[in-house]
């Protein structure tokens, strides 16, 4: 019998683990079913969390029905891998943004028994629909994470979060909360440790005793101004930690201090951003335990009562007052933090003589602070002498960065490390003031840099500089000075212990390193951009090698952007066994590349010189360890060295803007297995890019551009999951664009215009995540741009001169960072959609060459960054917006964010690209933009081309008066409406247009005098206003002057040169005879024209008549001709006159 229930128990026990199995190997039914429940309320389309095989379901998760999916594997869903069970929920943003505020059947949540982190912030959600007539209508035990922020709650969210008993984290931040605001609703909420309701517009807070263990709570910005004093019911929570008050408003307020003596372990107050009155701080002193007192960009107003109420603060070790606007009489209260160590006031506009010791001298209680390590005084307005007391025995770190310091006073037995003194104004010599820093005998660490130092070698009072102990100092910084002489550094010996000296961008000359002494123990020298000119070639007896020969510690040499000559320095890597780190880019280095065995180098910089020759082949022998070998922009040529396949420690290979020839070899792509940024860009390379043994799977950064590369785009290159950028623009490639491009989901930069691709654009694009740039220019693509590609990210797209065809749907609809739009030189048609008013970053919008219609949208005067418009060569019709000037076209002299592509082309031009700006890449790369002004391309590089903007809207069917409002496009440097069919005035407001360079309303029905203000339009230079109906003078002032005949032909009205027809003022009298007789004359020869004419008329209409009549074919005939004409003549009616106009 017992034998019996043995083998029941153990039937039960394996019926039971096969169960549990049979769960662990997918996600429970119930919670599957629950997903796809709230996927239609979740249904943002186009979300890049989505995966893109159900991006048609406009969803994350398959359809209702499907069987194929373990939603443990769904985007947003993680499981416990033990027990299958969903235990986070990822749903931000991932509700329809065009949706107004929602309400969630929160009853769909009840299966996720075991869920833990829920995140349903930034939906619009106002509630949620009660479960069974139940208050608490969450029931999720086991949650311990729950995000509400930015949606749309009001103060009811409270009672319908009861039941959540495990709840540690609550944020409900940005909602609706208003008023008093009752949280007695979470009053059951035991283990709630932190809560956040900042950014809403509460008034009063109440809060349960049942929050005692409340540790961290937020209500940053909640609009509370006067009334604390029913705010501090937070005496019911005596356990908490940290309180965030930050920016609000509580200058008006004097606070009572019974409402505080509950917070007895606070430790952190933050109020950075609020305006207080200096009693809230009074009231604060019983805080008996706050260690650290947040105050950044604080106004504090009142004035300060007595000295008792200070006496408290004893325990804040941190005190943070970056930003706050403090009266003088304020700054007596920090001396009674005693236990301070460290103390940032930056940016305080602190006004007054700085003196430690002076009674009644600003921050004179400085010097009672004995425990203070860290003191941050920069970037005020301090002036006079720094005399540091005694009393400061245990400061360690001192930053006075960014004020009017005279001279600086030491005392002896102070323990300071790191001395921060930028930008000081400090008058006097550099060796005076190291002088006066000698007496700091444990500083390690000074910082000069931004400032101007003269060559005196005599202190201020006139006495000669004596030799000084300085053997601790071992790191100088001097970066971006004006040393005006040359230093006296021999004075200073003891700089021989110094190990780092950064003085990059500060204008030496080579006496400095003859006279700055011998300093042995440099391991760290940073001289990049000096000016230094010197040779490097030892048996030269340059400076330079004479002041390197006798470093033997060095670690790390930048001599990058100077004039230094020769050839490479192999000297100096026999010298340093130790080296890691040589950069010498930007030099005037030459000759052939010789290296030597070096193997712990793992840097090595030679770009930007003139090395010539093979890339030697021992490259990978003689540094085997290299992490980066950049060489280029140099003129190497041959192949590149096979060897640098066994480079297993590469992470960066630049071989850009060199001859090199031949192929990429196999080996590199198969054995350099750590690299993870590739350039080879600008040489001359060819055959395809990578074998199937591509194994170069941590590859992020990959630039083939600008060789002659041939093929395919290989699937082996899938391997390099992580690719971020991929530049393979102007070469030979064709076939297809491969899809799983797609599945590459941290690419931003997709970069392959002029090649041969064809086909259409991959529909895996729209599952694109991050990616910012996509140049696919001048190629052979056709096809619908696919309506899901809408990157939220993307900044800049250039499609221009394919044959992609179709209307503009809903693609880029939620891509509202957009800056550059160019799908120019198409075969796009329907209408400009009017979603494009969306793109508030938009820049650059280039649609020209297309067969678009319609109206230009009205909608292109919300785009406030609006400063290139290039509609040309389209079929658009109507009128032209009048509202355009409240774009950055009215704009002038502003700067604004350029696009990363090389080269725009406006006015049947286009956009090319060669390389851009990324944000990973290592180098920043110029852009060059080409602008047709003036009727020629002019090339505008770097910070120029952010002043640039103009409008064309040339070769279209555009009708009407040009509104006035044009002229207030100010900013504008190419106006181009030629080839329409405008009427009316050229307006006078043209005369405002200051900038522009070039304007052409030629081939038009303009009338009228040409505005003799437009002389005042001093730059232009190109003017057309060719085969109009203009008449007049011609404008014979300054750089009208300049404009030939075929700027004005086609006037048959117009007179002056350059045209041939004189403006005659008077006629030449002859005789006339009298005006009764010519008169009489004229009368007679009217009324035989009339009545000629109406005779003849009517002969013509009986003669139709009469033929008709006789001949019943000929009636048939012209009765069907007639009809023919009369329903063309409707058609070309409704062809011409739109319904509808822009205004």
């Amino acid at each position: 019998m017992g034998s019996k229930w043995v083998l029941v128990l153990v039937l039960f026990m394996f019926v039971s683990l096969q169960g549990c199995l049979s769960q662990i190997s997918g996600c429970w039914e119930e919670e599957r079913v629950a997903l796809l429940q709230l996927k239609h309320f979740f249904n943002r389309p186009n979300n890049p969390y989505y995966p893109a095989a159900e991006r048609e379901h406009k969803s994350g998760w398959p359809v209702e029905g499907e069987r194929n999916s373990d939603c443990c594997q769904w985007k947003r869903v993680e499981c416990n891998k033990r027990t299958g069970r969903v235990i986070r929920l990822d749903l931000q943003e991932a509700r329809d943004w065009e949706l107004r505020e929602g309400y969630l059947n929160a009853s769909l949540f009840s299966a996720f028994q075991q869920l833990q982190h829920l995140d349903l912030s930034s939906n619009s959600i106002a509630g949620f629909i009660e479960n069974k007539g139940s208050d608490k209508v969450l029931r999720l035990s086991n949650l311990e994470h729950l995000n509400l922020g930015y949606n749309m709650f009001n103060n009811n969210i409270f009672s319908s979060l009861g039941a959540l008993s495990s709840l540690k984290y609550l944020f409900l931040n940005d909602n609706g909360l208003k008023g008093v605001v009752n949280v007695s609703g979470l009053d059951s909420l035991y283990n709630l440790e932190l809560l956040d309701m900042s950014n809403n517009e509460i008034g009063k807070l109440i809060f349960p005793k049942g929050l005692r263990g409340l540790k961290y709570l937020h209500l940053k910005n909640v609009s509370i101004h006067d009334d604390l004093i029913p705010f501090l019911s937070l005496v019911s929570i005596p356990f908490l930690k940290r309180l965030d008050l930050s920016y609000n408003n509580f200058s008006e307020m004097t606070t009572t201090q019974e409402y505080l003596y509950n917070f007895t372990n606070l430790e952190d107050l933050w109020l950075y951003g609020s305006s207080l009155h200096i009693s809230v701080l009074q009231s604060i002193v019983v805080l008996t335990s706050p260690r650290e007192l947040w105050m950044q960009t604080c106004q504090v107003n009142g004035v300060l009562g007595s000295q008792e109420y200070l006496t408290n603060f004893t325990t804040v070790e941190r005190l943070t007052l970056d930003g706050c606007s403090l009266h003088i009489r304020h700054l007596q209260f920090i001396g009674a933090f005693t236990s301070l160590n460290f103390l940032s006031m930056r940016s305080c506009q602190l006004n007054g003589i700085l003196d430690f010791q002076g009674s009644d001298r600003l921050l004179s209680s400085l010097g009672a602070l004995s425990s203070l390590k860290q003191l941050f005084l920069s970037d005020n307005r301090l002036k006079g002498i720094v005399d540091v007391p005694d009393s400061l025995n245990n400061l360690e770190v001192m930053d006075m960065s960014n004020n009017e310091i005279d001279k600086f006073v030491f005392r002896k037995g102070l323990k300071l490390e790191y001395l921060y003194l930028q930008n000081i104004s400090i008058d006097e010599g550099i060796s005076s003031l190291l002088h006066s820093l000698a007496s700091l005998p444990s500083l390690r660490m000074l910082d000069l840099s931004f400032n101007n130092f003269s060559d005196s070698t005599t202190t201020q009072d006139g006495s000669s500089q004596v030799h000084v102990d300085f053997t601790s100092l071992d790191t100088l910084v001097m970066q971006n000075c004006q040393l005006y002489g040359t230093p006296s550094f021999q004075d200073l010996p003891n700089l021989k212990n110094l190990k780092s000296l950064f003085m990059d961008h500060t204008s030496l000359d080579l006496g400095f390193l003859q006279k700055i002494g011998p300093m042995t123990s440099l391991e760290t020298l940073s001289l990049s951009n000096c000016g230094l000119q010197s040779t490097l070639l030892l048996e030269d007896d340059g400076v330079i090698p004479k002041f390197l020969y006798h470093q033997q510690y060095l670690q790390f040499l930048d001599f990058s952007n100077n004039d230094l000559t020769g050839g490479f320095p192999n000297w100096l890597l026999e010298n340093n066994t130790e080296l890691n780190y040589l950069s010498l880019a930007n030099n005037l280095l030459g000759g052939y590349l010789s290296i030597h065995s070096h193997m712990n180098l793992t840097t090595l910089d030679i770009s930007n010189n003139s090395f010539q020759g093979h890339i030697p082949n021992e490259v990978a022998e003689y540094l085997p360890d290299l992490i980066l070998l950049n060489l280029s922009r140099n003129h190497f040529d041959g192949t590149i060295p096979t060897s640098i396949g066994d480079m297993n420690s590469l992470h960066s290979l630049d071989l850009s803007y060199n001859n090199l020839s031949g192929e990429i070899p196999e080996h590199l792509a198969e054995g350099c297995t750590s690299l993870w940024d590739l350039r080879i860009s600008n040489n001359k390379l060819r055959g395809k890019i990578f074998s199937a043994k591509f194994n170069l799977t941590k590859l992020m950064t990959l630039q083939l551009n600008g060789n002659s590369f041939t093929g395919s785009i290989p699937d082996s290159l899938s391997k390099a999951s992580g690719l971020v950028g991929l530049y393979l623009g102007d070469n030979k490639l064709s076939g297809t664009i491969p899809s799983w491009l797609g599945n590459i989901s941290s690419l931003k930069d997709v970069i392959m215009p002029n090649n041969h691709f064809e086909g259409p654009i991959p529909l895996e694009f729209c599952q694109f995540q991050s990616l910012r740039v996509l140049n696919l220019a001048e190629n052979n693509l056709s096809g619908n741009l696919p309506s899901c590609f809408s990157p939220l990210s993307i900044t800049h797209v250039h499609l221009s001169k394919n044959k992609l065809h179709g209307q503009l749907k809903e693609a880029f609809f939620y891509s509202s960072s957009l800056v550059t739009l160019d799908l120019g030189y198409n075969r796009f048609d329907g209408s400009i959609p009017t979603w494009i008013g969306r793109l508030s970053q938009l820049t650059y919008l280039i649609l020209s060459k297309n067969n678009l219609e319609g109206d230009v949208p009205i909608q292109l005067c919300q785009l406030n960054q609006l400063r290139l418009v290039d509609l040309s060569q389209n079929n658009l019709s109507g009128y032209i917006p009048n509202c355009l000037d409240f774009t950055a076209l009215h704009s002038s002299g502003q700067e604004v964010a350029s696009p990363f592509c090389s080269k725009i082309l406006l006015n049947c031009s286009r956009i090319k690209n060669n390389e851009y700006l990324s944000g990973y890449l290592m180098n920043r790369i110029e852009e060059s933009v080409e602008f047709t002004t003036k009727t020629y391309s002019y090339s505008y590089h770097g910070k120029v081309l952010t002043y640039m903007s103009g409008v064309d809207l040339s070769c279209n069917k555009l009708t009407g008066r040009i509104p006035p409002q044009v002229g207030n496009l100010t900013g504008i440097h190419t106006l181009n409406l030629s080839h329409n069919n405008l009427t009316g005035p050229i307006p006078l407001t043209f005369s405002k247009l200051k900038q522009i360079e070039s304007l052409d309303l030629s081939y038009n029905n303009l009338n009228g005098k040409i505005p003799p203000q437009l002389i005042e339009l001093y730059t232009l230079s190109s003017f057309n206003v060719a085969h109009n109906n203009l008449s007049g003078r011609t404008p014979e002032i300054a750089q009208f002057n300049t404009f030939g005949e075929n700027s004005y032909e086609g006037n048959p009205l117009l007179c002056r040169p350059p045209l041939d027809k004189n403006c005659e003022t008077t006629r030449p009298p002859s005789p006339m005879p009298g005006p009764s007789t010519d008169k009489e004359e004229d009368n007679d020869l009217m009324d035989i024209f009339f009545m000629s004419f109406i005779g003849s008329y009517i002969i013509v209409l009986l003669g139709i008549a009469a033929v008709l009549y006789i001949n019943p074919y000929w009636r048939r005939v012209w009765f069907y001709l007639i009809e023919k004409w009369m329903t063309s003549c409707y058609y070309f009616i409704v062809d011409n006159f739109p319904h509808r106009f822009c205004h």
